[in-house]
């Protein structure tokens, strides 16, 4: 195995950048974490509502 400079690291990885796609998996975890805050949010909120009756 030869040791390959941070030059031709850098290059590569920049050259595969492209080919990596769209990033799914982190639309959708962003998505869920999203969601859960406005959940969570609503529901600590919730109990904070004063009732006068």
């Amino acid at each position: 195995m030869e040791p390959h400079s941070a030059a031709a690291w850098l290059a590569e990885a920049a050259s595969a950048a492209p080919r990596q796609g769209s990033g799914d998996l982190l639309k959708v975890v962003l998505v869920v974490m999203f969601l859960g805050c406005i959940l969570t949010a609503w529901f600590l909120l919730r109990g904070y509502k004063q009732k006068d009756d």
